[in-house]
């Protein structure tokens, strides 16, 4: 009995041994998890302007919240991917960020079609994914619609909607009360993003005051807009509205070339970069672009510092997904922190209390009860939105009037509403 007692303490010291050994790892296993990076997928076109400014503005701000000593002791660590402009691939990368190189969220996309193709793959690997860029409202509705699978998914920039609404208010305030236009033809690109965009500018443009004569929509591969020009100058409006983005290069090119008399406004995304200047080689002077910051308006005091650090870093300004990239890296890393964790539905649930000051305003997103669950907040408390107009080279906010440092100032072969009555 005693030789078996004598066994049992020998056995129950040994346990204990290991016990402590135990729980002299465990402390160093929890350190070792601590210390390792918040690893954020990013997935992007790099050969669109407003694709590589993803990856770009997702750099700027890893190094700022890294230079600021992390997030809980923790590094922000950015892992690319170029999706090559396709769903198919962008996919491919979303499952290899989760599967392989195991990220807590995934930044991806301003195109649309690529978006949707992600949502559901969030869904299914239960990863954060905010996209920057694309706007469609089938992104929200989707979250709406099955909240308990589609949570995973929030949208980083205006809803196409909310990006109407605020065409129509500059259009408004601008074009109507200031220089008395009356009639408008919409020139929009045939894509996801520009169907509810189109829907809601049909019926708030008329309440602007501009009556819409006629919505023209173009293929993404259109190479000639000759023919559509002439079309529209053929219906005499007093200014386009445009929705262009994957093709917004040529139609500026041609409209400047052919001497179009009809002002361009509205939306185009290529527009909102300083490269545009160059690949239009200057072709873009008098167009008016709506934007979500510009380099030299402080929407907050970040914007300003932003701007400046990517066009030292990059040699051109961010486009309108440099500046939400950078936001939504620190909405993330933020939530992390928060949760403690890189469990996703503790991160969900912090980045649903987002209250954040970024580069382009106040930034929160609508609950499970909006129209848009999980998409930015719209309004003056929140994101507004700018307009822009090329001149001299340079970007010149003309719109609202509580930062505009400018005004309109068109080309010589534009023809104003006042110009049309006199010719008549």
């Amino acid at each position: 009995m005693k030789k078996a007692a004598s066994a049992w303490q020998a056995v129950q010291r040994a346990v204990l041994g290991s016990l402590g050994t135990c729980a002299l790892i465990l402390p160093a296993f929890h350190a070792a998890r601590a210390a390792d990076p918040i690893r954020i997928g990013v997935i992007a076109e790099n050969s669109a302007i407003s694709g590589i400014a993803i990856t770009n503005g997702a750099m700027i701000a890893a190094d700022e919240i890294n230079a600021a000593g992390g997030i809980n002791g923790r590094k922000v660590e950015i892992v690319d991917y170029d999706d090559h402009n396709s769903a198919t691939d962008a996919v491919r990368a979303f499952q290899r960020a989760v599967n392989q190189d195991h990220v807590v969220a995934v930044i991806g996309s301003y195109m649309s079609e690529v978006a949707l193709a992600l949502e559901p793959w969030a869904a299914r690997l239960h990863t954060p994914f905010i996209t920057p860029g694309a706007s469609s409202n089938e992104i929200t509705r989707h979250v709406k619609e099955d909240y308990a699978h589609n949570k995973y998914t929030f949208h980083g920039y205006l809803t196409s909607t909310a990006i109407a609404d605020a065409n129509c208010d500059f259009s408004h305030d601008f074009l109507v009360e200031k220089l008395g236009m009356k009639t408008t033809v919409m020139l929009s690109e045939d894509a996801a993003w520009t169907k509810p965009l189109d829907e809601e500018s049909k019926r708030c443009l008329p309440k602007a005051g501009l009556t819409v004569l006629d919505s023209v929509r173009v293929s993404p591969d259109t190479t000639d807009f000759t023919p559509i020009f002439n079309k529209i100058e053929g219906l005499r409006p007093d200014v386009i509205t445009t929705g262009i983005s994957h093709v917004g290069v040529q139609p500026t090119v041609q409209w400047h070339s052919e001497q179009v008399p009809v002002p361009m406004s509205g939306i185009s995304s290529q527009a909102t970069t300083t490269s545009f200047w160059r690949d239009t080689n200057g072709a873009t002077e008098g167009v008016i672009a709506q934007v979500v910051a510009t380099p030299d308006v402080a929407i907050t005091p970040k914007t300003i510092p932003y701007a400046s650090a990517y066009l030292k870093r990059f040699g051109v300004t961010p486009a309108y997904t440099g500046y939400t990239t950078d936001d939504d890296v620190h909405i993330i890393a933020e939530a992390v922190g928060r949760a403690g964790s890189d469990d996703a539905d503790k991160i969900v649930a912090e980045m649903e209390k987002t209250d954040y000051v970024g580069t382009i305003g106040r930034i929160a997103f609508y609950g499970q009860d909006s129209d848009f669950p999980h998409g930015l907040k719209y309004g003056a408390d929140f994101v507004s939105g700018l307009m822009i107009q090329w001149q001299d080279g340079k970007q010149v906010t003309v719109w609202p009037a509580r930062v505009a440092n400018g005004t309109l100032k068109f080309p010589s072969f534009i023809k104003l509403p006042t110009q049309h009555a006199s010719a008549q």
